[in-house]
């Protein structure tokens, strides 16, 4: 590559790292001339790539929003990190319909990667082990998608067709406070004006969402994913569950999170230290007890089980199967082998 093209490719790498570059900066990390730096900038207009010039005392150059990306200048770390990226984002779950857009994003950038770069990539993706199962659920559409973002932003009203897990579909206004990724799902969340309650949709489930005129305002201190987990454990489910349980909320949340049970204080608090040890009431919801008994187990603190009574039994049968089982495996005791016993070590003096 001839230096005047190797600059004019360094003019670009320079541009699209962000902001306004001046004439002057850009000439010294170039080594040329300012005149040169317009031509080298000349050179990059002629490729469609939509370079600005920004007057004023502190004016330069910058890259305009395009209705193409222009070509992109990536470092080996760079490259390595957007491919890898892109493969965690097709586990978790975190695509949209354009499933084949991330991969054929990934095919490009590996084409132009050296080949010693992909020999390692190559490696890595071979070593790499997951510990859940690729995600499977239903993606979302990438216009549904970007179009409640920017309600989010601008806190506009959005009309959606939604079909429920019952497979009824209804047509609904949105205030939407946020998007959310949670478990390989996409979630958006805010308030049904119609019903004037705040409601959780998932966004596989809407087929068409459109901006509405008018504004909102959201409720102040409600935190998205908090509403999404809050929604979880507050569905309706087969069994309901009420715990108290002597100790800390942080010991209660490592088996507990806040998609699956409510915590608060059994009684008030005589001391505000949330590391400190108190009775807490525990709400949660099931289609299942059996999970339960070992969770409490592994929690190893004092429990009460106030309802249902289903859950007081399996918590008894558990504990006796591990009695049982105890008692069965129990090793004998061990006993010296004479063949191996050396000669008595004297004691210490204690004379």
């Amino acid at each position: 590559m001839s230096r005047p093209a190797g600059r004019v490719l360094t003019l670009l790498e320079l541009l699209q790292s962000g902001g306004t570059r001046t004439t002057a900066e850009l000439a010294d990390r170039l080594g040329v001339e300012g005149r040169t730096v317009r031509r080298y900038v000349d050179q990059l207009l002629d490729l469609d790539v939509p370079v600005e010039a920004v007057r004023g005392r502190y004016g330069g150059y910058r890259i305009a929003p395009g209705h193409r990306l222009p070509p992109l200048m990536l470092g080996d770390d760079e490259a390595i990190a957007v491919l890898l990226g892109l493969v965690a984002g097709r586990r978790a779950g975190l695509t949209t319909t354009t499933a084949t857009a991330s991969e054929t994003a990934a095919a490009k950038i590996r084409r132009v990667l050296p080949q010693h770069l992909v020999r390692r990539l190559d490696t890595v993706l071979e070593s790499l082990s997951f510990t859940e199962p690729p995600g499977t659920f239903p993606t979302p559409d990438t216009g549904v998608l970007l179009t409640l973002a920017d309600a989010v932003r601008h806190r506009r009203p959005v009309a959606i067709r939604y079909t429920d897990r019952d497979g009824r579909r209804s047509d609904r206004t949105v205030h939407p406070y946020g998007v959310v990724s949670h478990a390989g799902r996409w979630y958006v969340t805010g308030e049904d004006p119609g019903a004037a309650e705040d409601r959780t949709f998932r966004l596989d489930r809407i087929a068409d969402a459109r901006t509405l005129p008018g504004s909102f305002e959201p409720v102040a201190g409600q935190d998205p994913a908090e509403r999404v987990l809050s929604g979880f454990a507050e569905a309706a489910y087969r069994y309901e569950v009420t715990l108290r349980i002597h100790g800390t909320v942080e010991q209660v949340r490592a088996r507990l999170p806040a998609g699956v049970a409510r915590v608060a204080e059994a009684a008030p608090a005589t001391d505000a230290d949330p590391a400190t040890e108190r009775w807490l009431l525990v709400d949660l919801r099931a289609e299942r007890l059996d999970w339960l008994p070992p969770l409490l187990a592994s929690l190893d603190r004092p429990f009460v089980i106030e309802r249902p009574g289903e859950l007081r039994d399996l918590v008894v049968a558990f504990a006796n199967r591990l009695a049982d089982r105890a008692r069965s495996t129990r090793p004998d005791p061990i006993r010296p082998d004479p063949a191996r016993s050396g000669p008595a070590r004297p004691g210490p003096d204690r004379g």
